[in-house]
């Protein structure tokens, strides 16, 4: 579903994108990790057209995004639903508003069919009956499936999760990912995650790839991960202090 190749990007000086090669499957979660600062935010959006390479191609459903203008973006997008890491919800809008929001924007439901699909949502995520609540009034955990919801709301082909879990404790982590995976599991869609969370990853995931030094250092199955000698994914699923990672850079 998604392509990337020879991407590469440099800010200033900083080389933050090397050359790097992924292929996405079609209808499968792959998982991207890596240490802080590798360019996992930056490679997701080069995916979602926000930022321009230096050179290489990123190929969704064989089109390449890259030398489309905002027009053609603007469609590819209405393949994609989008998960933030702070859930971007609009504060000035109540949930059942932002869970709305694609429907109003790309739809031509009327007002009462729009409500319906939100209930619809909001009960697929576990939070049925909060239409009239604020996000202001929502705990992390459910402003991160408000932010589900919404990103399901269109069907969309493609999901990108930019740290679902970061900033939630345990509990809400396992709950989040078993939403993830009820949700690729209700919609077959391709999804892609940019993650820290190495438990949920090898509970997700039907493919892994680890982002370091601006390339794709390793990319394999679970179990491919689990079973590597690769000094640095052991560094870095194990995490030792030891290795070819420098956790003071």
């Amino acid at each position: 579903m998604i392509e990337i190749q020879g991407l590469c990007k440099t800010f200033k000086s900083q080389k933050v994108i090397d050359n790097l090669d992924l292929v996405v499957p079609e209808g499968k979660i792959t998982i991207i990790m890596g240490p802080t600062g590798t360019g996992k935010s930056v490679l997701l959006k080069h995916v979602l057209g926000l930022l321009k390479p230096d050179s290489g191609r990123i190929l969704v459903g064989g089109q390449d995004i890259v030398s489309m203008d905002e027009a053609g973006l603007t469609e590819v997008r209405k393949q994609y639903g989008v998960c933030f890491q702070d859930s971007a919800l609009f504060d000035s809008m109540s949930v059942g508003e932002n869970v709305g929001f694609p429907f109003t924007i790309h739809t031509k439901l009327t007002r009462d069919e729009i409500a319906s699909e939100v209930a619809s949502l909001l009960r697929v995520v576990g939070l049925a009956g909060i239409e009239d609540k604020m996000p202001a009034q929502l705990s992390g955990g459910m402003r991160k499936r408000v932010g589900l919801a919404r990103a399901l709301a269109l069907k969309p082909k493609v999901i990108l999760f930019d740290e679902p879990t970061t900033g939630l404790d345990p509990v809400m982590t396992s709950a989040i990912n078993t939403l993830i995976k009820e949700a690729h599991n209700r919609s077959q869609a391709t999804s892609l995650v940019i993650s820290h969370d190495i438990h949920g990853a090898f509970t997700l995931a039907d493919n892994m790839a680890l982002l370091y030094d601006g390339r794709i250092a390793f990319h394999g199955t679970p179990e491919e991960f689990r079973q590597t000698t690769d000094p640095l994914v052991r560094q870095f699923v194990e995490g030792k202090l030891e290795g070819p990672i420098n956790p003071i850079q």
